[in-house]
């Protein structure tokens, strides 16, 4: 992290805003695993155009991160360079227009497949099963239970890192499994998804099939994010860690989920770098038994904490 002349220095380079700019916000109690340093500067825009100005004016050697939903997301103990914009409030709205449905990229998947069902309006409920907002399902084409963002998403906008403005169509975004081809400095705003005519019931029936498979196999109610590791093409990732031993294995305060192990648990005392660490002892033992690497599906942003200091 920087130094207090460094940060001041920051700090007198950075646009006016209408919305929030916090130094040295803690970030941690932002996120699902409740881990991690400070942002230097936390931006939490009003609204889009807020947003856009600021990255107009930014200076363009300025680090930008961008928090989502923070579901998916280590946050490591040295904290985040530059200025971290998490998009709040403002852009979690959910408007309705027949079979489609407009959604802010910081609305919560669960909230909009609940809003989806109260107008009768399918296809959507797989996202009942997924943790974190729209905009990051939308990067990371999330899926559950056998469908994907792919193939509800009609159009996103996002803003680069220049404050262009984007619209993209789903085919443009390039989406194969846990991917998109968006460029990385893309900051994803909204997104239009198409759902399908059916009946209320029918559609709270099937969400509550998801949420009490999901409640039956996940650790859903410790501090754990989404699936750690993506799955190898033609296995299951979980599978692979509980054949090369891993289940329930330990690292300082972090643990494999005995319940589902490919979700990794903070059991309360655990650092960015102890459930990082356990991951990475993972995928060498899992290599080892099966000669498959699995690749992190969890995002790990941040820098290393200085030695001394916990994480």
């Amino acid at each position: 992290m920087m130094t207090a002349q460094k940060l001041d220095d920051l700090i007198d380079q950075l646009p006016k805003v209408r919305g929030t700019l916090t130094v040295d916000a803690p970030i941690a109690r932002l996120t699902w695993f409740r881990v991690g340093g400070n942002a230097e500067v936390l931006f939490e825009p009003a609204d889009q155009d807020d947003l856009q100005a600021f990255l107009q004016a930014l200076p363009l050697e300025i680090d930008v991160t961008v928090l989502g939903g923070a579901s998916n997301l280590i946050v490591r103990g040295g904290g985040i360079a530059g200025v971290t914009i998490r998009l709040g409030r403002p852009f979690a709205q959910i408007s309705v227009n027949e079979m489609t449905i407009e959604a802010g990229a910081a609305a919560m998947d669960i909230t909009v497949s609940r809003k989806a069902r109260d107008c009768g309006i399918g296809s959507l409920e797989f996202l009942n099963g997924i943790p974190g907002s729209i905009g990051g399902a939308v990067r990371m084409n999330a899926g559950a239970y056998g469908s994907e963002v792919k193939g509800i998403l009609l159009e996103a906008t996002a803003i680069d890192r220049q404050g262009n403005l984007y619209t993209s169509m789903a085919p443009g975004l390039g989406f194969t499994y846990r991917h998109s081809d968006a460029p990385n400095d893309w900051i994803f705003t909204s997104a239009t998804l198409q759902g399908s005519e059916d009946s209320s019931e029918a559609i709270a029936a099937r969400m509550e099939e998801i949420a009490t498979a999901r409640e039956g196999s996940q650790p859903i109610r410790e501090r754990t994010g989404g699936s750690t590791f993506k799955n190898p093409e033609g296995q299951k990732a979980w599978q692979l860690i509980d054949k090369s031993g891993c289940r329930g294995m330990q690292f300082g305060g972090a643990q494999v989920s005995n319940t589902h192990c490919n979700f990794l648990i903070n059991t309360g005392a655990a650092t960015a770098a102890d459930l990082e660490g356990l991951g990475e002892e993972v995928r060498r033992r899992v290599e080892n038994e099966t000669g498959v690497l699995l690749e992190w599906e969890i995002k790990r942003i941040g820098a290393l904490p200085v030695v001394g200091v916990p994480s």
